[in-house]
C-alpha cells in the first residue's frame, strides 16, 4: 500500500488552498511508518484509504451531520447530509443508502488515478440497482480501501444523489433528508451537528497499481468506456 501526500480540505467538488505547512515535516520514517499503520480510533476503524494528519487535527469517528452545498454557477443551495461510518459496516451502509433512488439509477465513477490534481468523473446511465449493488460488491476491497477511488449514484428524477467518496465518507444531495438520517441510524450512526470529518484537516490518501488495475476491471464491468 502507497500512501500519498494528497492534502484536501473538504468533500465538496471545489478544492480549498491549505496551508503547505505540514505535521508530517521533521518526522522520522519510524514514526510515519507507526502512524500510517494506525486504523483504529476507539470504536472506530479506518478503512486503509485515508489516514489523518501526524498530530491529529481530527480524530476519526462515526456520526452524521447537516450540511448545504452551494452550485457555484446558480448560487441554488442543496441540502447535505454527511457521515461517517466504521470500515466494517460503511459499504454495506452506502448501499442501504441507495434504496430510496429508486430501481433505475445513474451512477459516477470518481478517480484520481495518475492525476496530480482533481479527479475525473466517468459516467454510467441507468443501471438497475440490483445489478450494480451486485457489481459493488464483487468488488468491495477496491472500494473500502482506494484512496484514489469514490462513486455516485443518483437519480436525476427524484432529485437525491449518493456519494462514497475517496476518503470513504458518506454524502447525500436532496432536498428530504429523512430517510437518509433513518438508515443511518439504523446502523447505530448518530446525528452530530459538531463532528469534524478527516477531509476537514490535513490527511493522506492511498492507493497501489494493484487497485488501478482493479479500477480498470470494474469500469469495464460497469460499461464505461474511456
Amino acid at each position: 500500500m502507497s500512501f500519498l501526500q494528497r492534502f484536501l480540505p473538504n468533500t465538496s467538488r471545489e478544492e480549498i488552498p491549505v496551508s503547505t505547512r505540514s505535521s508530517f515535516q521533521n518526522v522520522s520514517d519510524e514514526q510515519l511508518e507507526a502512524h500510517l499503520n494506525i486504523s483504529r480510533y476507539g470504536n472506530f476503524v479506518l478503512t486503509d484509504a485515508v489516514r489523518p494528519s501526524y498530530d491529529l487535527q481530527v480524530v476519526p469517528s462515526s456520526g452524521f451531520r447537516h450540511d448545504v452545498y452551494q452550485d457555484a454557477d446558480t448560487g441554488i443551495k442543496i441540502p447535505v447530509l454527511m457521515g461517517a461510518a466504521s470500515k466494517e459496516m460503511v459499504l454495506d451502509l452506502f448501499l442501504d443508502l441507495l434504496d430510496p433512488l429508486g430501481n433505475e439509477v445513474d451512477m459516477v465513477l470518481e478517480t484520481s488515478h495518475e492525476r496530480n490534481n482533481g479527479h475525473l468523473d466517468q459516467y454510467r446511465e441507468t443501471i438497475d440497482l440490483p445489478v450494480l449493488k451486485s457489481i459493488l460488491y464483487d468488488y468491495e476491497e477496491l472500494l473500502l480501501n482506494d484512496g484514489c477511488l469514490g462513486i455516485a449514484v443518483l437519480n436525476p428524477r427524484i432529485p437525491f444523489e449518493v456519494q462514497f467518496d475517496e476518503h470513504k465518507l458518506l454524502i447525500v444531495y436532496g432536498k428530504n433528508l429523512s430517510q437518509f438520517e433513518e438508515i443511518f441510524r439504523g446502523y447505530s450512526i448518530e446525528r452530530n451537528e459538531d463532528i469534524r470529518f478527516i477531509t476537514e484537516a490535513e490527511h493522506v490518501h492511498s492507493s497501489s497499481e494493484e487497485y488501478f488495475e482493479q479500477f480498470q476491471q470494474l469500469r469495464y464491468r460497469l460499461g464505461i468506456d474511456e
